[in-house]
């Protein structure tokens, strides 16, 4: 719900447990007022007559208050908004007027004026959600440069002993969750890299004093797939302002001749008093309805032959491996790397999109009507951003590629990175990928990204910082036209794992591969925090071979699947090397996997204990079911682990236990909990329950 003051100054949008309000003075100055639990039009009113804080000299008085701090004029917090003309640096703006539209939810758009340059700040309401983002036009005779354009500054209330949530990691260690005291200055996160990357989730989490399942949590996640920075600053006066967007520094992130306009991506911010917990089921909530595609419809399990074959590739192979896998019941069969061109090895073929000759004489066709005759789905491996030196592609464009004229081209992986800012180079991966998805029953792309860019030159253009901006652009651009001509194709995104998950690239893929780390136990940190902010839907997770390829690791059969199980289960593992009893006990984990799918896919997530070494679990419920997925790394003592409190159930019902028909009283599981069963080392269950 948006709603506006009388004279027009004071707005309020209003979700179904939080508001959000802001004012623009007699001044014209745009004032942040309220973030938090719902409250009227009148207390947002009452909030605007509040006059500033006193004046301390060497301060500004609108630092920590303002809305959306633009460069210039008495600031001196981190501006959200600087550029240059010929003539100037920073902005002077002047409001010019606000319209609401309600075609997609309440939408608030505030119009400035600086010169030329037209600035619209973009809100949106989506559950309690915020979504916020900016729109440049340039009217005027000039360029303008963009040297920061953030989407947006969110402003805390003051409160003492703010602690930062964040998502750290590396390649193979994704997505690890550090908590920490917010101390005075800045704290910066990003990725300079020009994807999202394995270091940071765009993604940060504020609170005083909050637990799993209660008091107020602030966070925000920006959408976007390029480099990009989160600035987390406690000031002076003890105000937190978080301000985040497309690009890394403020060296330029684009140059506006006249009659372009720029859209950054949304930064979205969310507040809730359920704890972390309750926010991140709320961000799983607005992910699923609001941003990724067909959310309601369950993911498949996969088979995916890359850790059975690696490049040694052969068409029977494939053709043995997916009816293993049919028989113990995937539903997706993927061929991954080394499928294509000249690819036997990581040194040459990327960018050269047809079968190789030699292992698919008759194309993917044969393979994919096999699979399909097997009664599953069937999917390929790309990587369209890349391009080997050693390809037919690169052979006849080197000019194609990222570089600096004059220096030497960098490969990681031996490849280099194709200017996707090009629209030769564009039309190019078009032409290629939709004559493959045309010619070929493809049902599924595993689409990756596997190097950062190094060289991100683009000889001849006159401003070549554009390609940071434009290559995700280009690659967003692609993936809609690729979707809109072929509907029944999904999508996922990998980048090495973990490299590029945002809730940009997750708005136009159906999935994210979450970690090249397969080990279960890694897993069960890696998801963990994942589930700070996404939801089990999107995340992808395979039972790979014991001992765990990266980490040598031996588990059993029960503890890879039950971790793989928490998310959109696959298989990797070698199947032609499986027992009979593995693949026996592989079919009923994959039957069992199947009729909790819908839980675990679409069900609200609890958190019930951290993997911190002993016993870790979750819980899903979904209306009347409820799934509890529990592992024990060690078992100390011989004691056994602690009962699990679960959450989200009535206590007023009762709850059969479908694997044992046990009923328990709901509220006896949640002040008392229930014993697991588990013992030793790296065990797990799976205990259902139905409300009777």
């Amino acid at each position: 719900m948006l709603q506006t003051a009388d004279d027009g100054r004071t707005w309020l949008l209003t979700g179904p447990t939080s508001s959000y309000a802001l004012r623009l003075t007699a001044h014209g100055e745009l004032l942040h007022l309220h973030w938090g639990p719902r409250i009227g039009l009148a207390d947002a009113e009452a909030l605007a007559a509040r006059p500033l804080p006193d004046y301390h000299p060497f301060e500004s008085p609108l630092d920590g208050h303002e809305e959306y701090p633009v460069e210039g004029g008495p600031r001196f917090v981190r501006p959200a908004l600087s550029v240059r003309t010929a003539e100037r640096r920073g902005t002077e703006w002047t409001f010019e007027t606000y319209e609401t539209c309600r075609d997609e939810g309440d939408e608030l758009c505030l119009r400035f004026r600086d010169s030329g340059l037209r600035i619209t700040l973009h809100y949106r309401m989506r559950g309690d959600v915020v979504e916020r983002w900016v729109t440049l036009d340039n009217q005027g005779p000039d360029a303008v440069e963009l040297l920061r354009a953030d989407s947006a500054t969110w402003t805390l209330p003051e409160r003492e002993g703010w602690r930062l949530s964040q998502l750290h990691g590396r390649w193979a260690a994704e997505s690890r969750l550090v908590r920490t005291d917010l101390t005075y200055g800045e704290k910066v996160l990003g990725s300079r890299r020009g994807h999202t990357g394995h270091q940071h989730l765009p993604w940060v989490a504020l609170d005083t004093d909050a637990t799993e399942e209660h008091g107020e949590v602030y966070s925000c996640a920006l959408g976007w797939s390029g480099s990009w920075r989160i600035a987390v600053a406690q000031l002076p006066h003890a105000r937190v302002q978080i301000t985040g967007g497309a690009g890394h520094d403020d060296s330029g992130l684009l140059m506006l001749r006249p009659g372009e306009s720029y859209t950054t991506p949304v930064f979205a911010g969310l507040w809730s008093d359920g704890g972390h917990g309750g926010a991140s089921r709320a961000w799983h909530a607005y992910q699923r309805t609001y941003v990724v595609p067909d959310a309601d419809r369950d993911r498949p399990v996969l088979y995916n032959s890359w850790e059975a074959t690696g490049f040694d590739i052969s068409e029977e192979r494939q053709r043995e491996l997916a009816r293993r896998a049919a028989e113990i019941g995937v539903e997706l069969f993927v061929v991954d790397d080394g499928w294509f061109g000249a690819r036997t090895g990581d040194r040459a073929g990327l960018g050269d999109w047809w079968p190789n000759p030699d292992r698919f004489p008759g194309g993917l066709k044969p393979l994919a009507d096999h699979v399909h005759g097997l009664g599953m789905q069937f999917g390929i491996w790309v990587e369209p951003e890349m391009v080997s030196p050693d390809s037919d592609l690169y052979r006849a464009h080197p000019d194609w590629v990222q570089y600096q004229p004059g220096r030497r081209r960098t490969e990681f992986r031996h490849q280099l990175v194709l200017n996707l800012a090009r629209e030769d180079v564009q039309e190019y991966l078009w032409e290629q990928l939709h004559g493959l998805l045309s010619g070929t029953p493809i049902d599924y792309v595993k689409w990756d990204f596997n190097r950062c860019f190094t060289d991100a030159g683009w000889p001849g253009d006159p401003y070549p910082q554009r390609l940071w901006v434009d290559h995700v652009r280009a690659l967003y651009a692609l993936l809609d036209r690729l979707r809109a001509a072929h509907p029944g194709v999904a999508f996922e995104s990998c980048s090495g794992g973990g490299g590029r998950v945002d809730l940009g690239i997750l708005s136009r893929t159906d999935q994210v591969w979450t970690s090249d780390n397969t080990d279960p136990l890694d897993r069960l940190a890696i998801q963990h925090g994942f589930s700070h902010l996404h939801p089990a839907r999107v995340m992808a997770a395979w039972v790979t071979d014991s001992p765990n390829v990266l980490s040598g690791r031996v588990s059993g059969l029960r503890f890879r699947f039950v971790s793989a199980m928490a998310g959109v289960l696959g298989v990797g593992g070698d199947l032609s090397r499986w027992t009979e009893e593995e693949l026996a006990e592989a079919r009923d984990w994959i039957a069992l996997y199947k009729e909790i799918r819908p839980v675990v896919q679409r069900g609200d997530l609890y958190r019930l204990r951290p993997p911190h070494g002993g016993l870790s679990a979750v819980q899903y419920v979904l209306g009347d079911e409820t799934v509890v997925l529990a592992w024990l790394q060690a078992q100390h003592y011989g004691e056994p682990p602690p009962p699990l409190r679960l959450r989200g159930l009535d206590p007023a019902a009762s709850y059969v236990c479908r694997e044992t028909g046990e009923v328990h009283r709901g509220a006896v599981l949640l002040h008392h909990g229930m014993r697991t069963g588990l013992r030793g080392d790296v065990d797990a269950t799976v205990i259902r329950l139905c409300r009777v």
